[in-house]
């Protein structure tokens, strides 16, 4: 059969599953099998990935389609994927895929040639998701494990082949072992398998791409979510719809059933099943020192920051990894802690509060006990240091153990932890619909200290609670607390989101008001000037009476920060004076300030005073209206006066032109000095983060080159090996093929080593010579039987005639044999190149030379 060739066609959405194949050594047979067992039409596209020698041209495209019912197509880049094709990855390359087509890319330091697997499984699950499956068959070591857990994470299906049909086990045990397979059988039910669930699996996959699912199935999926509410205490109402409408119907294929309405039946009816179902729900990826920048950042920046707040002898340092799956990100946390802490983490209370919504997730992580698949991310330094091997696993150390608090908690309803310094919630707030990701946000400002820190996942953000938030890292997601106070409301029993939005909208309850606070109030209500409350940002975080004269909120994006709400023509003095201030230290003041509003011209006095004593500089901004003169008295000291009230108004105008004009000109110079300095500060910023920037970029390139000859050295050695091992069973069916030989000959046979000893002979040897197997091997030819072999001719042939020829053909000697007598014997002799032995054939031609 010709090979097939199919031209690249333009990429689009697919419709069907992808099934992604990944096999190493020994492969070929579990493939051959797959191959064998699929029908004509499944509906599907399979792409299959092996390990291959870089150097080696793959003849796997050959061998296949002879026995493929469907057509086999060699991988090129952009190649449109197809229904019931069966496409093969090309030597030194890795494969990935996007919407409708795949892609090659070279297997250079980014793309390690071992994970070959990972990542066409990888990109599987996040671009395919619900159409994606994960196939694992014979191989060793671990590739494909953390592709599996990406498909199953996005709701897809996941096979492996079993241990016993497999000829290297490694590969499909690791998967197996992670707990992420669905199916574990031998490679030929795998297809047939496939075959069985494409039906419900495509048909329930493409309503769930439909703009508008029909109102019955709507109302099944929220029923489906009423049972697991009564069932697990766990309400999904407000994750995202579409992550669940997955992983439903994820069961829904595994069950081999169509319809909602009967898997809702079925989940009704088994308890088993509605445990299945949850634990698909809480499925997470995570490994240990995930986005490793995150964690130098926070031994080098918040670490330090924490412990320098911890004033008092016995205050604790008290952090809380919400969502801990199962407990890789607190062991980190705690590994980095311990690290940063050295000889004095005896000394301060350190403390790991760890919670998650899955209760078999917070048991395997109170265990501490993982594969060595799973210390991916680990150096050898920290598994020698933190780990101790138990039964095949390994587990963390007692002292890392003890540090971690793990305890099964919806951070969504249960009362938070209080007075933490740092909170981590990766990951978490992107399932959660918006209503559900605020009210995580709050309750987390409630559990931090006032100079807290929150750690969020790269995909999320604080979005618009920059009230209670300010950026610290935003490049690593971290955060800094800020404002008052949080408060924690319990909401367990409120099911609605109404209620959610009650919360947010509710008003909060002060304590009772005594005489002394209404009195206060009251003065500063009418007596006291109108002003604002800002940060550092300029941010306000506090109206103090009616400022809506000078402030008005613009079109597009809501902000309180008082530059942007200023009205025109006090937003530039207003940043003059907020910066003046800020420089200073100083109150800073402007008398006269004009603007219009309302189409009327007004003055206005603007004061900002610093406030002191804070860990966060804050901002007191007074406003007070000014009489057409730019003045009002009693309010500022030491402002001009006017004593002639018959003053002309167009010399008073003429005047404070002429200040706004002198006070403008020194308020660019400033402004014009002050970008001159950050010009040359950002200037040398720049040039440090280029140099650190190539410093790091050139360490990265040298790591990532020492991986992928470490990589590429054990790859050829695994190949050379599985040379070795063909080429020594071939060696050792010929050394089988030899002896048979050997013991079938009746004629005397001698193999004799470069100095003449006899390494072996056969039995015909010792029956014509009536010589046993002790006195001749391993002893010199000629002192054999009383040196009745110490023969002339002989001595001839093996040392004159055939070290130069090689070979001795048909040569005849007589002699008189003490053992037999007299005889005629024809020697053949053949001296092997590699070895220097030779093997001398002796029969006796006596009675044929006599007749």
């Amino acid at each position: 059969m010709s090979k097939l060739k199919i031209a690249p066609a333009e990429p689009q959405k697919v419709q069907f599953p992808v099934v992604g194949i990944g096999a190493s050594a020994g492969g070929l047979e579990a493939i051959k099998l797959f191959l064998q067992a699929l029908p004509k039409k499944t509906g599907m596209a399979f792409v299959f990935v092996q390990h291959l020698s870089p150097t080696h041209v793959s003849i796997l495209p050959e061998i296949l389609e002879r026995i493929s019912p469907i057509p086999v197509v060699p991988i090129t880049d952009g190649i449109a994927l197809q229904q019931d094709h069966f496409y093969i990855s090309p030597e030194n390359t890795v494969v990935k895929t996007v919407d409708g087509m795949l892609k090659l890319e070279p297997a250079g330091p980014k793309n390690k040639k071992a994970n070959a697997i990972d990542v066409l499984f990888s990109s599987l699950g996040s671009v395919y998701q619900s159409y994606a499956i994960g196939v694992v068959l014979s191989g060793s070591l671990n590739d494909g494990t953390v592709g599996l857990q990406i498909i199953k994470s996005y709701g897809g299906i996941t096979f492996a082949q079993d241990e016993d049909s497999a000829a290297f086990e490694s590969m499909p045990k690791s998967a197996v072992q992670s707990g992420v397979v669905d199916f574990i059988l031998p490679p030929d039910e795998i297809a047939k398998h496939l075959v069985n669930i494409n039906h419900p699996f495509n048909l329930n996959f493409l309503a769930i791409n439909e703009p508008e699912s029909k109102q019955e199935d709507h109302d099944v999926f929220k029923q489906i979510l009423t049972v697991l509410r009564v069932r697990r205490g766990v309400d999904f109402q407000y994750y995202k719809s579409s992550t669940l409408k997955r992983r439903i119907i994820r069961r829904m294929a595994l069950n081999k059933i169509e319809k909602p309405a009967d898997y809702l039946y079925r989940l009704r009816e088994s308890k088993s099943e509605q445990d299945a179902l949850y634990n698909d729900m809480l499925i997470s990826v995570t490994h240990f020192f995930r986005d490793p920048l995150t964690f130098e950042m926070l031994c080098s920046d918040i670490f330090p920051a924490l412990v320098n707040q911890k004033t008092a002898a016995n205050e604790p340092l008290r952090i809380w990894i919400a969502g801990c799956a199962t407990g890789e990100e607190a062991y980190s946390m705690a590994m980095c802690l311990q690290e940063y802490m050295g000889d004095k983490a005896s000394i301060m209370k350190l403390q790991i509060f760890a919670t998650d919504i899955s209760e078999t997730a917070i048991a395997k992580a109170r265990n501490g006990l993982y594969r060595l698949n799973e210390l991916e991310g680990l150096s050898t330094s920290r598994i020698q240091q933190f780990f101790s091997k138990m039964d095949g696993h390994y587990q963390v150390s007692k002292t890392i153990r003890d540090m971690c608090v793990f305890a099964h908690h919806n951070l969504l309803k249960d009362p938070p932890f209080s007075k933490i310094d740092l909170i981590s919630c990766r990951n978490v707030l992107i399932y959660l619909e918006p209503v559900l990701q605020k009210r995580a946000l709050t309750t987390f400002h409630y559990a931090l200290n006032e100079s807290g820190y929150l750690m969020l996942g790269k995909s999320e953000s604080i979005g618009t609670h920059t009230d209670i938030y300010s950026p610290f890292r935003s490049a690593e997601k971290i955060y800094l607390r800020k404002g008052p106070p949080g408060r924690f409301m319990n909401v367990a029993s409120k099911t609605s989101e109404q209620n959610f939005r009650n919360i947010d909208q509710g008003e909060q309850r002060g304590e009772a008001k005594d005489i002394y606070k209404m009195a206060d109030d009251t003065m500063l209500e009418k007596f006291v000037p109108p002003g604002l409350l800002v940060n550092d940002k300029f941010d306000i975080i506090q109206f103090r009476g009616a400022t809506d004269n000078w402030l008005g909120q613009p079109q597009g994006k809501p902000s309180f920060n008082v530059l942007k709400l200023a009205r025109n023509g006090l937003a530039f003095e207003l940043r003059a004076l907020l910066q003046q201030a800020k420089k200073s230290h100083q109150p800073s003041r402007k008398y006269g300030i004009f603007y219009q509003h309302n189409d009327l011209q007004h003055f206005l006095n603007i004061e900002v005073v610093p406030l002191r004593d804070q860990d966060e500089q804050h901002f007191l901004i007074v406003f007070q209206q000014a009489s057409s003169t730019g003045i009002e008295p009693g309010m500022f000291e030491g402002g001009p006066s006017h004593s002639n009230a018959n003053y002309n108004a167009s010399e008073l105008r003429i005047e404070h032109l002429e200040r706004e004009l002198i006070q403008s000109r020194a308020d660019m110079r400033v402004v014009s000095e002050e970008q001159e300095l950050a010009n040359e500060e950002l200037q040398s910023a720049n040039e440090e983060l280029l140099s650190g920037s190539e410093e790091l970029q050139s360490l990265n390139e040298e790591l990532e080159t020492s991986k992928e000859e470490l990589q590429s050295t054990n790859e050829e050695i695994i190949v050379i090996n599985n040379e070795l091992l063909d080429r020594n069973e071939q060696l050792n069916n010929s050394r089988l093929y030899a002896e048979a030989i050997i013991n079938t000959i009746r004629d005397p046979l001698l193999i004799l080593d470069k100095d003449l000893k006899v390494l072996r002979a056969t039995q015909g040897f010792y029956k014509t010579f009536m010589v046993s197997e002790r006195e001749t091997e391993g002893q010199y030819l000629y002192d054999l039987g009383n040196k009745q072999w110490d023969i002339p001719a002989l001595r001839e042939v093996l040392e004159r005639i055939l070290p130069q020829h090689k070979d001795v053909k048909d040569y005849e000697i007589k002699w008189n044999f003490q053992t037999i007598g007299p005889k005629t014997m024809l020697l053949n002799a053949y001296q092997l190149d590699n070895s220097q032995q030779i093997i001398l054939a002796i029969k006796d031609i006596t009675r044929f030379v006599k007749k």
